[in-house]
């Protein structure tokens, strides 16, 4: 991958680690049965992260015994768009956030008219 920004596995996974921790308390609290991982290519091109799962706002008395929700973040594609450190760091911090979002039940519509 030519013109890609070197940073280890190990690194990036400190990155994401480091995003997670800037959620406010008060909603880590609420996140339930999510795991979050670090994966080197997306399924599908141009993906930084992908939310599976059933968000929190569609769960009901019925939920239970389920396999947890998947936030992958994409190490590969937020290296090949970021030309420096600072910038993978940023994109990472947003990419989590994005993913987290989709957790709670935000829909990219509404993430992009906040802003993200």
């Amino acid at each position: 991958m030519a013109g890609v920004i070197e940073v280890s596995r190990e690194k990036f996974e400190e990155l994401v680690a480091g995003a997670l921790d800037t959620i406010p308390p008060e909603l880590t609290r609420v996140m339930d049965n999510v795991v979050v991982v670090v994966v080197d290519d997306p399924p599908e091109p141009d993906l930084l992260g992908l939310y599976t799962g059933i968000p929190l706002t569609e769960r009901g008395e019925w939920y239970a015994g389920v396999l947890p929700d998947r936030i992958e973040i994409y190490r590969n594609p937020i290296r090949s768009i970021c030309e420096t450190e600072d910038d993978v760091v940023r994109e990472v911090r947003i990419t989590v956030i994005h993913e987290i979002a989709h957790h709670f039940g935000i829909d990219d519509d509404k993430l992009h008219t906040l802003g993200w």
